[in-house]
């Protein structure tokens, strides 16, 4: 199996991504230079050498209306005034000084500067040293993407999933609609050229399975003009629940938002390596220096088909009503449960009884665990560890003579099967008073 390994030992950023992935592949030069004639407004990409605790890798920049921005990353305002008073000359993520300003140089980890606080107004528009900067939405990426560039439709729809979960955060942080969410012109930018940079890559070198290791955020606090913010800053912390993550000595923001949201999206698993036969090794630098390599590396290889490792908890019930244990498996679902089943048993003394199977992650097991006490009448739950093997999916939307449906693919071990989504066919069934195989034959 076609196995892409993520060593995030020095957390993770677009641009160190975009590098780490684009020694990958064989012809580098090409792919910049496809890159740049893509037609993204006012970027550039440059990728140059660059060296780390003796490890040679990649570095690449972002020149924006002919200037190397520091990348915004998520600069982000719902109708915000950029009048603070921090920029981020980072360590690898941030060390804010007082003055903001879009025309001095900073001295980034990688280039990623994230703005956690602004001053209200409702201008788009703002001038900044003669720079006359706008603020972009959702809805002007997705035109930006869909309108301006010239990529594959299922590129344009990772780009764009990217980027919602980077919305989603900045709506969850701030407390607003994502419609209320806009990000500044120059860091939008900036940022969908390292968003777009990973998809391109990511489909051009195709992996059936992706795995990361832990993500290091970095430490300390974060300075802004009305507080200070622990690290990782609240959008990364969000994008990143779910995943292992941990801290260390290095002061400073390891992880931004968009590397964070990349690896959310792409990353099937986090955990240790996996066995796998290795074919290219990449390593995308940061600016810093640091004792330890300033890098994400990349691992690209033939893996072993097995994909991950799941729990089962199984417990014996024989004093529940049908309802009480419908409503525990709604709960147990509801509860982050992969599956989960049931199979009469006879149990002692001659009673019928339920045998309940929960399967889950290892990183839900205990809320499994509590859950199953809660909401069953058991006394004890049994645990067994269990390879998982399985087809990857997807999902795609077709235009159909009932409009559009769902079509669920999936590949793996030399088998590609495709079907139609159920509540689809179902709705369109109902709607049409045929049955689902009618729905079907005419589709």
């Amino acid at each position: 199996m076609r196995t892409l390994y993520f060593d995030c030992q020095m957390g993770a950023a677009g641009d160190m991504l975009t590098a780490a992935l684009l020694e990958l592949i064989p012809d580098r030069d090409q792919f910049v230079k496809r890159f740049n004639a893509l037609g993204i407004p006012g970027v550039v990409m440059k990728a140059e050498p660059s060296e780390k605790c003796g490890v040679r890798g990649t570095h690449v920049s972002i020149i924006v209306n002919g200037e190397e921005e520091e990348s915004q990353d998520h600069e982000h305002d719902h109708h915000h005034e950029h009048a603070q008073e921090h920029h981020h000359d980072q360590e690898h993520g941030h060390d804010y000084a007082q003055e903001h300003h879009h025309d001095h140089p900073h001295d980034q980890a990688h280039d990623h500067d994230h703005t956690h606080d602004h001053e209200h107004t409702h201008d788009h528009d703002h001038d900044h040293g003669g720079h006359h900067h706008h603020h972009s939405g959702l809805s002007d990426i997705e035109h930006i993407i869909k309108d301006h560039i010239d990529l594959p439709e299922n590129v344009q729809k990772d780009i764009l999933a990217v980027y919602q979960i980077i919305a989603e955060a900045e709506s969850q942080v701030h407390g607003v609609p994502m419609t209320e969410i806009h990000f500044h012109e120059v860091g939008t930018m900036d940022a969908v050229a390292d968003v777009a940079a990973v998809c391109m890559l990511m489909n051009e070198l195709k992996p059936e399975r992706v795995v990361a290791s832990p993500v290091h955020v970095g430490s300390g606090q974060v300075k802004c003009a009305h507080g200070i913010l622990p690290v990782p800053a609240p959008a990364t912390a969000l994008i990143l629940q779910d995943v292992p993550i941990y801290s260390g000595e290095i002061k400073g923001e390891l992880c931004t938002p968009t590397g964070a949201a990349l690896l959310k999206y792409f990353v099937d698993e986090f955990g240790q390596m996996p066995l796998m036969k290795t074919t290219a090794i990449g390593y995308g630098m940061g600016k810093k220096d640091f004792p330890a390599a300033n890098c994400v590396r990349a691992m690209l290889g033939n893996g072993d088909e097995k994909t991950e490792e799941l729990i089962e908890l199984t417990c014996n019930v024989d004093d529940m009503t049908a309802e009480a244990i419908g409503f525990a498996m709604e709960q147990l679902f509801a509860g982050g449960a992969r599956d989960v089943y049931t199979i009469p048993v006879g149990m002692k003394k001659n009673r019928p009884g339920i045998l309940i199977h929960v399967m889950c992650s290892s990183s839900t097991k205990a809320k499994m665990v509590e859950l199953l006490f809660k909401h069953t009448t058991t006394l004890g739950i049994r645990e067994a560890k269990l390879d998982r093997y399985f087809l990857h999916r997807s999902i795609e939307e077709v235009d159909t003579p009932f409009g559009k449906v769902h079509i669920k693919k999936s590949h793996g071990y030399g088998v590609e099967r495709a079907k139609y989504e159920y509540e689809d066919l179902a709705r369109i069934a109902r709607e049409e008073g045929l049955s689902l195989a009618e729905v079907e034959k005419r589709l």
